[in-house]
């Protein structure tokens, strides 16, 4: 049944599948305690109100016996670092320049799902990235691969380019074995990072990192950690990407994930002026839509502020007047990067938001051009 199962996941897209028991990683609930209790979550508060079902899949269902995880490559057939060079254009993350993995990845779990039942019997549940499950930890178990120092999921066969689904099960079925760590001495992924969002090996600031930073966080963005940004608008693969696991890796098989032409590299004088109508238009269907309009600006108008390209700087003072604090307030900052001191006091004016005067406050506290 397990070997009819796994060929059947195949037929439906996954490339790699596995199964593990529900209490196979009894140390996730300790490291999940302390990654709270360090405040590494930022402002993800549903990270702590689901504490007590993430630290085990028995916890959040109780009749489950095995969990099978199934892994589908969306490796990109492209270096995904190259863009960082174009500061004229947007670099987004590779995961989200296709369609919305999560839509994708749960009808297909539904799909083997309901063929288990219809074949052996018991219950299930699917869960894709969004419930309170520790998918890493448990594919790691399930011998989809190892969580590299970089927390993610690294494969042999396909580097860092795994998206994760969890099938629960009331069916007892046979497990792998675990894959070991291959990471040895290798600190690529480490040191890679624009933010320094590592503190040490195999454990994530989130507060540091810019896939949090422009996806997650929804006030303005730190101001000790915009420049490092660069053009990244829409999280960040740096610390994918650079895996030497990544030799093996191959561009992934399903059209659907695959990047959108208009998504490839677009030009950030096209972006930051979406209206809120244009903004949900151009990216229907894909991850990036949830984070609505104001927080996706915000974050090209870093972009625009790192770029060091002054003739951007009209788009940026187009939006000093934009119905969005957050907007405005990332004007601000854009323009204090681009402009002369004249130029930009000139520009100076009075903000009934707080948070926008402060932005005023303190580009003018800080050395201009």
């Amino acid at each position: 049944m397990k070997a009819t199962l796994i060929e059947r996941a195949r037929e439906r897209g996954f490339d790699v599948a596995g199964v593990t028991r529900p209490d196979a990683v009894p140390e996730a609930k300790a490291r999940l305690e302390r990654f709270l209790a360090d405040g590494a979550h930022g402002d993800m508060a549903w990270l702590e109100t689901t504490a007590a079902r993430r630290g085990s899949p028995l916890a959040l269902w109780p009749d489950v016996r095995s969990v099978i995880m199934l892994g589908m490559n969306y490796g990109p057939d492209q270096n995904p670092l190259d863009i960082l060079q174009q500061r004229r254009r947007a670099a987004i993350s590779v995961y989200a320049k296709g369609d919305d993995y999560h839509e994708l990845i749960k009808a297909r779990l539904k799909e083997i799902a309901r063929w288990l039942v219809a074949n052996a019997g018991g219950d299930v549940k699917v869960f894709v990235d969004t419930a309170a499950v520790m998918e890493k930890p448990l594919a790691a178990k399930a011998g989809l691969g190892w969580q590299g120092k970089h927390t993610n999921l690294v494969s042999r066969q396909f580097g860092s380019w795994l998206f994760l689904g969890a099938i629960f099960t009331t069916l007892e079925l046979p497990t792998d074995e675990p894959v070991s760590d291959s990471c040895g001495s290798c600190r690529a992924c480490l040191d890679a990072c624009p933010t320094a969002a590592f503190p040490e090996p195999y454990r994530l600031d989130a507060r540091r990192c810019i896939s949090y930073l422009t996806i997650e966080h929804k006030g303005p963005i730190p101001r000790d950690l915009r420049a490092a940004m660069g053009n990244r608008i829409y999280g960040c693969d740096d610390c994918l990407a650079v895996c030497p696991w990544n030799k093996f890796a191959q561009a992934g098989r399903e059209a659907k994930l695959a990047a959108r032409d208009a998504l490839r590299a677009p030009k950030l004088a096209d972006l930051v002026r979406l209206d809120d109508a244009q903004f949900r238009a151009l990216f229907t269907k894909t991850s990036i839509k949830r984070t609505g309009r104001d927080r996706f600006v915000r974050n090209v108008l870093y972009a625009i502020g790192n770029s060091g390209d002054a003739s951007l700087a009209p788009e940026a003072e187009r939006l000093l007047d934009d119905a969005s604090p957050l907007v405005r307030g990332a004007a601000v900052w854009a323009l204090s990067r681009l402009k002369s001191r004249e130029e930009f006091m000139a520009l100076k004016r009075d903000d009934e938001d707080a948070g926008v005067r402060e932005e005023w406050d303190a580009a003018l506290a800080s050395p201009l051009p």
